[in-house]
């Protein structure tokens, strides 16, 4: 039985050995045909693309570069670029109208070189992009000739507005920029050849930037940062206690703010300047037409004199200037001249306390808050032009006992024309117009001025004239009319 299964043993281990063999033969059989196969489609993708590869967008796979440059070639005749503006409208640019052509090059063999042909199975797992710069040509001058039949470059040219500071009551905010219809020809020209160059079949002048661009927007720190510089003069505040309150704040301040064209914040003078005016021109009455109610009731009209209001602008500028830097709340009365100040900011502005001459009824009243205190008729300046009382509103700048009144000199005898003593002296103007008595008149009242008129003086009886002494005071507004 040993015998036996020794003879078994061996017949067994000659059959594994011939199996081992034969098996070896098929697998060494099939790896040399593997390896034939690989290396075989390695040398096929050394003349053509592998799978995957995309060439400026195409599909290229399996193809040779002469292939592709065919598949570019017929490419290049149909493109045509389409333009779109800011308003949505097209316009396109065909291969024909500017003679665009394919030029041959080494570009597309160069990329077919790069590629590793017998790492060929990899890419079945990956995909390959490249871009290969692809040789044409066009007409130029025929492009720009194109170019400038584009609606865009033919309609009117709107320049862009760069984002700005704008006070929207309370303090300042960014309006943001605008863009206009100016086309940017250089940047127009420049993307049009890239888009060709590249084939891309859109060109979008807004988002390619081919507008003109504001030079500030909404994001620029420069707008920004003006905006809080502008908020700080804001800040401010002057009220000119007038009839109406007068108030500087913001809203005013705003309008005297300007900027240079690199968001420097500045005051405007000028428009300061301006404003005063105005601000002058309003409430300044030294000289100006006032409207009023006589004691009689009647309604009369009066301008010159040198009583009123005249505002010193160039003293307030520097004020106004002072307060804006500081950022200061302030009431103040306005600055005036010396002498340009009145008993009120209303009309009529001598208030409630004056005297008052009628030159047609030739009579005056002395008026004490509001109520008449004295009246009397009145000898007032013969109506020839040296002699004529002057019309306005003035005040009195000057009262003396036992004066003196000495006329012009006569010219032929070097004296004055006159030496006139009086008791009471109400001086009016420095030019020597006033108020006294005159007891040499025979009469007063009536049309005796035109007979027997002053040199411009009002002349009052002797009693009235010390009565109005006593109770007027230098500064007292004067009104004369007719």
């Amino acid at each position: 039985m040993a015998v036996r299964r020794r003879g078994r043993k061996r017949r067994k281990k000659k059959m594994d050995n011939n199996s081992r063999k034969l098996l070896l033969g098929i697998a060494g059989g099939s790896a040399g045909i593997l390896l034939l196969s690989y290396i075989g489609v390695g040398i096929y993708y050394s003349a053509h693309f592998l799978p995957n590869t995309e060439i400026n967008g195409h599909d290229c796979s399996g193809k040779t570069a002469s292939q592709v440059e065919a598949v570019f070639k017929e490419e290049m005749k149909e493109y045509t670029l389409t333009i779109t503006d800011k308003d949505g409208r097209k316009e396109k640019i065909t291969s024909e109208e500017i003679s665009l052509e394919y030029k041959e090059s080494k570009e597309m063999k160069a990329a077919l070189k790069e590629q590793s042909s017998f790492l060929w199975p990899a890419s079945f797992f990956s995909k390959d992009s490249a871009e290969v710069t692809v040789d044409l040509s066009y007409d130029s001058q025929k492009l720009e000739q194109k170019l400038q039949t584009l609606q865009a470059v033919t309609e009117e040219q709107v320049p862009p507005q760069s984002a700005y500071p704008e006070f929207n009551g309370e303090k300042f905010e960014v309006h943001p920029e605008t863009y206009g219809t100016a086309i940017d020809t250089e940047a127009l020209k420049e993307k049009t050849a890239a888009a060709i160059r590249e084939l891309n079949p859109e060109l979008n002048l807004m988002k390619d930037k081919c507008y003109e661009e504001p030079k500030y927007t909404s994001d620029s720190a420069e707008v920004v940062q003006a905006c809080k510089e502008m908020d700080k003069y804001c800040q401010a505040s002057i009220t000119y206690p007038m009839d109406v309150p007068v108030v500087v704040d913001g809203n005013v301040i705003s309008t005297w703010l300007s900027l240079d064209e690199e968001m420097n914040v500045s005051l405007n003078e000028e428009a300061i300047r301006s404003w005063l005016t105005e601000f002058g021109d309003k409430y300044d009455t030294m000289g100006a037409e006032r409207t009023f109610t006589t004691p009689t009731g009647k309604t009369a009209t009066v301008s010159g004199g040198d009583y009123g209001w005249s505002i010193d602008e160039d003293t307030e500028y520097t004020a106004i200037m002072d307060a804006l830097t500081k950022g200061e709340t302030l009431t103040r009365e306005p600055a005036c001249y010396v002498g340009g100040t009145a008993a009120s900011h209303g009309m009529p502005d001598w208030g409630g306390t004056y005297a008052e001459v009628d030159l047609t009824e030739q009579h005056m009243w002395y008026v004490i808050d509001g109520a008449v205190a004295l009246e009397s008729d009145v000898v007032t300046g013969e109506p020839i032009p040296e002699k004529i009382t002057p019309t306005g509103v003035y005040v009195f700048k000057e009262k003396a006992l036992n004066a003196t009144l000495i006329g012009e000199t006569d010219p032929a005898t070097g004296e004055p024309s006159y030496r006139t003593p009086v008791d009471y002296w109400m001086r009016i103007t420095w030019e020597g117009i006033g108020f006294h008595d005159a007891n040499w008149q025979p009469a007063f009242g009536g049309e005796l001025y035109k007979v027997v008129g002053s040199h411009g003086c009002v002349n009052m009886p002797v009693d009235k004239a010390a009565a109005l002494y006593e109770m007027i005071q230098v500064g007292v507004p004067v009104i004369i009319h007719y």
